[in-house]
């Protein structure tokens, strides 16, 4: 049902609903939201603790330099924070968008290819989410220097929310999507947040990553 909303905006495109900005999140499912970010991470880190290893091993036997990449992005009310990622491409490769960076010649590692085919190089944000900087549903957030992008949600409300791992606009598109469908898609979710919302998308994220859809 929410999906068929969603791809009736994509067809018929209205202008965006600045209203989430101003509308007050039930705290209680904030709450919750939160309990569930600190559980999750906290388990997950454990659960898959060996594959992280693992790929960190792999990293390191495929490619000078460190295994993790730290990156500053745009959290919550457009504070800065570090992000965390197994490092999927050389040293030296500027901080610049992913559609920017596929006009380049690729800088992406052997593992580093895998890594993001299957989003594994995602997962050492956990490390964010148990610290509070993200969630593990929310805006993807955004470079320090996609200031476009970002004045973009801040005027639309979205920078009200933690950043996540995964959103609404990662499983209808992720990078194939044009920054006014992310803001759109954003906004959309801002306006329609509820906690089973989030647990409806992580699931739906699941399917998105198998398809590799909108992968880089």
């Amino acid at each position: 049902m929410i999906a068929a909303v969603w791809e009736d905006k994509m067809n018929n495109p209205v202008k965006p609903d600045r209203s989430c900005q101003k509308r007050r999140q039930p705290q209680a499912g904030l709450l919750f939201k939160r309990v569930t970010d600190l559980a999750l991470s906290t388990i997950l880190f454990v659960l898959l603790a060996p594959i992280l290893i693992a790929i960190a091993l792999c990293i390191k036997l495929d490619s000078h330099g460190p295994c993790l990449f730290r990156q500053r992005r745009i959290g919550l009310n457009g504070s800065f924070f570090e992000i965390y990622k197994f490092r999927t491409m050389f040293t030296g490769t500027p901080d610049l968008p992913t559609d920017e960076m596929i006009k380049r010649p690729s800088p992406i590692t052997r593992i580093g290819q895998l890594l993001r085919k299957t989003s594994l190089d995602e997962l050492p944000q956990l490390i964010n989410v148990f610290k509070g900087e993200m969630s593990l549903v929310g805006p993807r957030p955004a470079l320090y220097n996609q200031t476009e992008l970002t004045a973009k949600r801040q005027a639309h409300g979205v920078l009200q929310f933690p950043p996540g791992i995964t959103g609404w606009a990662q499983i209808n598109g992720r990078d194939n999507l044009s920054d006014d469908v992310k803001v759109d898609a954003d906004t959309w979710y801002c306006n329609n947040w509820s906690y089973w919302l989030d647990w409806r998308i992580l699931f739906a994220t699941g399917r998105a990553v198998i398809s590799k859809r909108g992968a880089f």
